[in-house]
């Protein structure tokens, strides 16, 4: 039962995740302790979001963060979603450090 609209995100969730490609989403050894990273940029996708958990906004996430587009937010919330272990598993890190 679900909408048009959730039943195209779960195919491109399931496309991105067989292919193991996430558009605009890097993980380089070295960088950020290799936790999957917004392209041209060493910000964690567990750091934006832990913004989202917070209650922050998109808009106001993309004023913190001048070098971030909106399509990086995007591509950060497709990843989070798809992967939500390894999220959880780097706002942990970050709780205990």
């Amino acid at each position: 039962s679900l909408t048009p609209a959730e039943k195209v995100k779960a195919i491109r969730l399931l496309t991105l995740e067989l292919t193991r490609t996430w558009p605009g989403i890097e993980k380089t050894p070295g960088a950020a302790g290799g936790a999957a990273c917004i392209v041209r940029t060493r910000i964690p996708v567990w750091v934006l979001e832990n913004y989202r958990l917070m209650g922050w906004s998109d808009a106001r996430i993309l004023d913190n963060y001048p070098t971030l587009r909106a399509a990086d937010l995007v591509n950060a919330w497709d990843y989070a979603d798809a992967h939500s272990d390894e999220i959880a598993q780097g706002l942990d890190a970050n709780e205990t450090a």
